[in-house]
């Protein structure tokens, strides 16, 4: 078991340092790596396709569809045009404007669900005004991942905490996340500004012209668009209810869906599964095998366990420790695998005598969600957003995004552990 341990660190580093290095797709080197995870014997077969979240998948795909048919009317054209005059057509306050909408959605919805409708937006804004989307995805990807921290349906991490510890409701996670939450954002707002603004001056006679722009006609498609909305407002509906219902999310996201290719019939199939960003899911197939091969060897469960004995059980150690070790590790590890293998750990140190937990699950949560900030692999949200950016001619490579995220993810955790210690620990 132990020469297996090292074979799969060795495997996941390799491939890891040759993603960061970008000489080579990251989707072909992590399929790459997770088929050698199973030629070495580190797991079977069986075990890395159980590894697979197909519930990530599911709803990556299902929101793809939807959001690839709607397209299709005009609509997003049309909220471009709304948002950009809304803001004067100034493009600062446009990225703004967009990072908030998506920080708000993220919370309601959940974050890739958010970026999947805020996205095409973005492009249709910059295109017209002749500036980089680039700054304004980043600030997007940021934000959603914030804003997806703040409720129990906003980010997978939380739903499995959620699920774990049946105590901590819907209202509990507002109650206790959300205003963090609102803190971080306050902080991120004049940074985006002083970040960024220089990057995306735009030409008065390019705002002019979006200025006057009939809207309305941008919508091509009226008797398809109301398709669209009723299906999309059925699905949402489907994520604030599926917990009641009993329906993972893949289940709600690939419902909505396919009922809407069945009232649009056959002529928009092709185009539908087009506007599926294959490239990404096969990444993300690749990562979830990769990690198995840490998951099933012990290496992340050692780690975890012996990072908490070093605390000997004093509770703001454990909280600082839970807090940054998530953060760190979603940074860089999908936060999926890593936040199952850490639930069961704080349930033992209840079995072991410490009666609150609390603060440890919000630790967890801060940390897990927020990480996801730290580099482009962290979190769902960002490898969806620099797949379709990279679609449209603008990558986000990983050390272009390192720049910007890492260090305001360290921000958003300091924030947390300052909250944390005066909200619990005090």
């Amino acid at each position: 078991m132990e020469q297996q341990a090292i074979a799969a660190i060795i495997i996941f580093l390799v491939v890891y340092a040759l993603i960061i290095s970008e000489k080579i797709h990251r989707t072909i080197l992590a399929m790459l790596g997770a088929v050698l995870m199973v030629v070495a014997g580190i797991v079977d077969q069986e075990t890395a396709l159980h590894h697979i979240d197909f519930n990530t998948i599911g709803l990556l795909v299902g929101m793809m569809i939807i959001v690839g048919v709607t397209a299709e009317t005009g609509l997003f054209k049309y909220v471009a045009l709304k948002a950009a005059k809304w803001a004067k057509g100034k493009p600062t306050r446009i990225m703004i404007a967009l990072m908030l909408i998506t920080a708000v959605g993220s919370a309601f919805l959940d974050n890739v669900t958010t970026v999947l409708l805020i996205a095409p937006v973005t492009f249709s804004i910059t295109r017209q005004l002749r500036i980089n989307p680039v700054p304004f995805l980043i600030t997007q990807i940021i934000a959603s991942n914030v804003g997806g921290t703040a409720t129990l349906i906003g980010d997978p991490p939380n739903i499995m905490i959620g699920s774990a510890v049946k105590e901590l409701t819907f209202l509990a996670f507002i109650n206790n996340l959300t205003p963090v939450i609102i803190i971080i954002l306050l902080a991120y707002l004049p940074l985006f500004i002083l970040m960024f603004r220089k990057q995306i001056q735009s030409k008065p006679e390019y705002q002019q012209s979006l200025m006057e722009m009939d809207e309305s006609a941008l919508i091509t498609d009226r008797r398809l668009l109301a398709k669209c909305l009723a299906v999309l407002a059925v699905t949402i509906a489907g994520f604030f209810l599926h917990q009641s219902l009993h329906l993972e999310s893949a289940t709600v996201a690939l419902s909505g869906a396919f009922l809407l290719l069945l009232l649009t019939g056959e002529p928009l199939l092709e185009k539908a599964f087009r506007s599926v960003e294959w490239i990404t899911i096969f990444f993300f197939i690749g990562l979830f095998v990769l990690v198995s091969g840490l998951v099933e060897t012990g290496v992340i469960a050692k780690l975890a366990e012996k990072a908490i004995e070093v605390t000997g059980g004093n509770m703001f150690a454990t909280s600082m420790l839970i807090l940054w070790l998530s953060a760190i590790a979603s940074a860089f590890l999908d936060n999926i695998p890593f936040v199952a293998t850490m639930i069961p750990l704080i349930q033992d140190m209840g079995n072991m005598g410490i009666s609150n937990l609390e603060p440890l699950w919000w630790s967890l949560a801060l940390g897990a969600c927020l990480g996801g900030n730290g580099t482009l692999i962290g979190a769902s949200a960002n490898l969806i957003v620099a797949g379709l950016s990279g679609k449209e001619g603008y990558p986000i490579t990983f050390l272009k995004y390192l720049k910007y995220g890492f260090p305001l993810m360290i921000l958003s955790i300091l924030l947390s552990s300052v909250y944390i210690y005066l909200r619990y620990l005090m």
